[in-house]
């Protein structure tokens, strides 16, 4: 579950570069975040143990 937080830390340090300090990102960035909040939700919307 640690993971998925991390996840979501980076992306939101992404949108804090972009809005608040107007770092402009380029398209790898933006990739990187879309990549790193889809692991965030495989993680966090995975289906209860079956045991």
């Amino acid at each position: 579950m640690y993971a998925a937080y991390g996840g979501i830390y980076i992306a939101t340090a992404l949108v804090w570069l972009k809005f608040v300090d107007g770092v402009s990102l380029t398209h790898w960035d933006s990739i990187g975040g879309l990549v790193i909040l889809l692991g965030a939700s495989i993680i966090i919307l995975q289906p209860k143990s079956l045991l």
